[in-house]
């Protein structure tokens, strides 16, 4: 008998355990297929390059069946491309679409592109239609029309309905799967019908009351259902308050209201009152993990997410924009650098320590990006408190600069004994980290408020500013009080 119970999902570090075990076998492939190659004079050449692919791959292929969807993703992803096509061709038809659900934008990408016209239409196939709708726009025209025509209407009709809103609003993150029921029913009869179902659909934690025309009435939490006398009323169990949201809000909202009200899953109830749709916890998860890894990468000045073993040239090219800017600003920073060259001529010692200055500030700088990114994600920064916010960053400023100011301060003048040099450094200090505290809140909200990520390119503006105006701040003292 076939066991057909999906596989256990392992710990983090069995997890890394089954990668390391993968990597050797594909290495112990590639060692015998290179000895048997240096072996083609042999007569039993082919039988034996036959039963030695066939031992590792056999192996390799049990190995893969036994893992979770979202495992082999993470092992695809921590491959070189070659060894991850080769991975990809042993698993099982039937775990192809649930694990390109779960690798990263990039990979998924790759496996798109990689993948043959009818291998990937047969992969694409496997998927419910909201989870088509996720990798919909991925996907060549042509392949997603032939990939609906096996689909019936409501599913043909779902996707165009969800494909029709933004990716970062409620509307295409909704899922069709959910179960309503009448107010003028019984427990006995809704537990009936729940009972005459195969299965119930993930992260169902209560039920959704409509009326003869669909429209939304309340929430029936399971619980309620299940602890109740089975002749109770829908109507007297249910509740008409509920946290809902609309398939047009933000994408974001809806995520801080999941954390903040602890949700398993929410109606989504058009401008009519109509339920069109329900929204789940593992598809807001995914939606922040998402985020969070794009604004990462932007913050880094990557565009957008980035596949860790993509190819050079498409490596390369992603970074060339933010390489240009900072090659700009770098310029702009060392002409002010140039514009006190008599100074450094004649104060040798100010080439050493300007680093010291230009460092701190950008690190500082980078330290109030990072809070502001932070807290217009989850929707902490208003325009009423904006103010206050810069007040308090100046603060900060001004507290580190006056102690650090010191601090390097007092190490110049032990270094050079020189008192007019240690009171320029902390001086220049004091007004870097002010200048950082301001630009790390202005630049963030700036972009924010033009419709931009606020993580996109942030740091790399920021370094610039604190770089070049920390070396003109310093050497502009330097000039005007040790000349």
């Amino acid at each position: 008998m076939t066991d057909t119970a999906a596989p256990l999902r392992p710990s983090p570090h069995q997890v890394e355990e089954h990668l390391r075990q993968i990597i050797k076998l594909l290495e112990k492939h590639r060692l015998v297929e290179t000895l048997v190659d240096r072996d083609r004079a042999s007569p039993r050449h082919q039988l034996i390059e036959s039963l030695v692919h066939r031992q590792h791959l056999v192996e390799l292929q049990l190995k893969l069946h036994s893992l979770h969807p979202a495992d082999i993703a993470y092992i695809l992803e921590a491959l070189p491309l070659e060894d991850r096509l080769l991975v990809w061709r042993q698993m099982r038809d039937e775990q192809g679409g649930e694990v390109l659900l779960e690798v990263s934008d990039a990979v998924r990408d790759w496996v798109i592109e990689v993948l043959e016209r009818p291998a990937l239409v047969k992969v694409l196939g496997q998927l419910d239609a909201d989870d088509l709708a996720d990798l919909a726009e991925a996907v060549a025209e042509d392949v997603l029309a032939e990939v609906l025509q096996t689909r019936n209407a409501r599913d043909r009709d779902w996707l165009q309905t969800t494909m029709a809103y933004p990716e970062d609003q409620v509307g295409h993150l909704m899922s069709p799967d959910i179960l309503t029921v009448r107010e003028n029913q019984r427990v006995e009869q809704v537990l009936w019908l729940l009972r005459g179902r195969e299965a119930l659909p993930p992260n169902t934690d209560q039920l959704f009351v409509v009326d003869a025309r669909h429209s939304f009435k309340g929430v029936l939490p399971l619980p309620a259902l299940l602890l109740n006398d089975p002749q109770q009323p829908i109507s007297a169990l249910m509740m008409t308050d509920p946290v809902l949201f609309s398939p047009t809000d933000d994408a974001d909202d809806a995520a801080r209201a999941f954390e903040r009200y602890d949700l398993v899953s929410a109606p989504v109830v058009n401008e009519r009152g109509k339920l069109v749709g329900r929204l789940t916890v593992d598809e807001v998860m995914d939606y922040i993990r998402e985020e969070s890894e794009e604004d990462v990468l932007n913050m880094a000045g990557l565009q957008g997410d980035e596949d860790l073993f993509a190819p050079i040239w498409a490596s390369a090219r992603n970074r060339w924009l933010w390489l240009a800017v900072n090659l700009c600003t770098a310029f702009i920073a060392s002409r002010a650098i140039g514009l006190f060259e008599d100074t450094i001529t004649q104060i040798v010692a100010l080439a050493t320590l300007m680093p010291i200055i230009a460092g701190i500030g950008g690190n500082s700088g980078n330290q109030t990006t990072a809070l502001v990114v932070r807290g217009l994600a989850l929707g902490e920064i208003t325009p009423e408190n904006t103010w206050h916010l810069v007040f308090k960053e100046l603060g900060v400023g001004l507290l580190n600069g006056l102690v650090w100011g010191a601090t390097v301060g007092l190490f110049a003048w032990l270094l050079y004994r020189n008192l007019p040099l240690g009171g320029v450094m902390a001086a220049a200090m004091l007004l870097n980290l002010l200048l950082a505290a301001l630009m790390g809140v202005a630049i963030p909200l700036t972009m924010h408020r033009l419709g931009r990520d606020p993580a996109m390119g942030s740091s790399v503006l920021l370094t610039f500013i604190t770089d070049g105006m920390g070396f003109f701040i310093f050497l502009g003292l330097a000039t005007v009080f040790l000349l």
